[in-house]
């Protein structure tokens, strides 16, 4: 028996679904209903997940991780071990080195043998040697110069990371690259009823078991506009409002403090605008002006109508900017109210459970909300989505329709300051989804890296497989709400397809009587220039 070689199988850690964040919410919830007998009443739970897509969702946050590291400088091996002399004892201290530091993915992890700029041997378990040169070697050539810091340099007894990659279609090729730093999440719901399709909590679980879907609460920054606008179009506002895109400073409100001299992303000011090319352009000051407008303890309380903590949404103006904070599932289930005509939905993700024997303890199939689940009127929810549809058409969030070449899209980018958090929160009418992008310990992603930059294509990514075979949905203007020279309005505030204008009282002036007749004043110079001046400190 001792002389017989063992053959011993390693245990799967291969899944059908890429879904132990949810396993885990699964398993919490579990615990918290049954205590230990989760454990050993042989339970079945099911979930409201789609697979398919459940592993887009996983790919599509990968991938976009992996890009968005693929710019970061290498930040050195993640381990140093001793390499033994004799081969067996080689591959026992590699082989045990690797079962510290396990594969995540496609990012498999491996020993140094031998290294110099020109080529790196590594080791993988069971012996298995690969070499790595030319295209492979570019993201560390700064790591292996002898000039390189001990913690950073490539070296024999170095635990670092490859991936196969492809180039101008030829044969794979190995690559010598990094976990990635930066975190990220993404969630879908069904707006109709709140059923969870797809939930991908961060990069790996393995590696990290913090849920950024549930747990992780950050800025949503302009992604949180919407809802200011929202409660806007309640206070008189529309559309084609018009609101001074013009500086703004606030002096400090205690001696010794800080002044407050809010920009846009790009610093440029460009005037009056409508509200509507506002937020498509995710104008800061205009958001600014228009909170000043319905004051901020207003658009507190109404964005408590979407599901948000009033406490976490502090009343003041630095609220335009999405200053408070939110989680990446409150987003989808506050744009959810946008996408199904206004009902708030609650997120559901367990369908049913059963015994070992099949009995069924719990079933709750997903319901359509109800007049009682109402957050805001059809036509607030009808309005914003015509601007919605405006950002993800021509705005900041423009990819979207023209890579996915259909129009039922809407949705709004979101960059806090210093690029600390990346958004993108949208939806089609039958899957609103949000991605979320950061460091766990907050710090800047880089100050070009945008919610557009980094999120939105993860979104486009997933929203690419889980709308395959959905019909274009076509939004249906409830009563209450007339079209008028391109855009809707609610009827008592068309006045004839007119254009308000925000006036030096803080509040939506009275349009004009003719739309034709708005838009020469504007042009006119000396008319711009009166306005301007009406405009400025909001």
């Amino acid at each position: 028996a001792k002389a017989q070689p063992l053959n011993v199988r390693a245990a799967s850690t291969d899944f059908e679904v890429h879904a132990k964040y949810v396993a885990e919410m699964v398993r919490q919830m579990m615990v918290a209903q049954y205590g230990e007998e989760t454990y050993t009443r042989g339970l079945n739970v099911y979930t409201t997940l789609v697979a398919a897509d459940q592993t887009a969702a996983y790919e599509a946050l990968r991938h976009g991780i992996l890009n968005y590291e693929s710019h970061q400088p290498y930040r050195g091996p993640e381990a140093f071990i001793p390499l033994p002399q004799s081969s067996s004892d080689l591959e026992d201290a590699i082989d045990d080195a690797l079962n510290d530091h396990p594969d995540s993915g496609s990012l498999l992890t491996a020993v140094v043998i031998a290294a110099n700029p020109q080529q790196v041997t590594v080791q993988r378990p069971g012996g298995q040697r690969i070499d790595i040169t030319g295209e492979g070697l570019k993201p560390v050539q700064l790591a292996l110069s002898v000039k390189a810091g001990p913690n950073v340099r490539i070296r024999p007894g170095a635990v670092v990371r490859i991936v196969k990659f492809t180039q101008n279609g030829a044969p794979e090729k190995w690559r010598i690259t990094q976990l990635p730093d930066v975190q990220g999440a993404l969630v879908a719901l069904d707006p109709r009823d709140g059923a969870v399709k797809a939930l991908t909590g961060g990069f790996d679980f393995d590696l990290n078991k913090f849920n950024h879907v549930t747990q992780a609460w950050r800025q949503p920054g302009s992604s949180f506009k919407p809802f200011i606008y929202s409660a806007a179009l309640e206070k008189g506002f529309s559309p084609t409002t018009l609101v001074d895109d013009a500086p703004l400073y606030f002096p400090p409100s205690v001696p010794g403090g800080q002044p407050w001299a809010p920009k846009d992303f790009e610093d440029t000011f460009e005037g009056p605008m409508t509200l509507k090319r506002a937020l498509a352009e995710s104008k800061n000051l205009v958001a600014i002006r228009v909170l000043q407008a319905i004051t901020p303890r207003y658009a507190q309380q109404w964005a408590t109508r979407f599901g948000f903590d009033a406490e976490r949404q502090p009343p003041y103006l630095t609220m335009a900017l999405g200053a408070g904070s939110v989680t990446p599932m409150q987003m989808a289930a506050a744009y959810s109210a946008f996408a199904n005509g206004g009902y708030r939905v609650n997120p559901m993700l367990i369908e049913r459970i059963t015994d070992h024997a099949g009995k069924i303890l719990v079933e709750s199939q997903p319901a359509p909300p109800t007049d009682a689940t109402r957050a805001i009127s059809a036509r607030n929810a009808f309005i914003m989505d015509t601007m919605l549809n405006e950002v993800a058409r021509s705005g900041t969030g423009a990819r979207a329709q023209a890579t996915l070449k259909r129009p039922d899209l809407y949705g709004k980018t979101g960059t806090t300051n210093d690029a600390m958090d990346a958004w993108f929160a949208g939806f089609q009418p039958t899957l609103a989804t949000v991605v979320w992008m950061g460091y766990d310990t907050p710090r800047s992603l880089g100050m070009r890296e945008t919610g557009a930059q980094v999120s939105l294509p993860v979104w486009i990514n997933f929203m690419q497989t889980a709308l395959q075979g959905v019909p274009v949905a076509t939004l249906t203007p409830p009563t209450g709400v007339t079209q008028a020279s391109g855009d809707w309005y609610y009827a008592e505030n068309a006045r004839d397809g007119g254009i308000a204008s925000l006036n030096d009282a803080g509040a939506p002036a009275p349009a004009a009587s003719d739309a034709s007749a708005a838009t020469p004043a504007i042009s006119d110079p000396g008319e711009r220039s009166r306005i301007l001046d009406l405009f400025k400190g909001g």
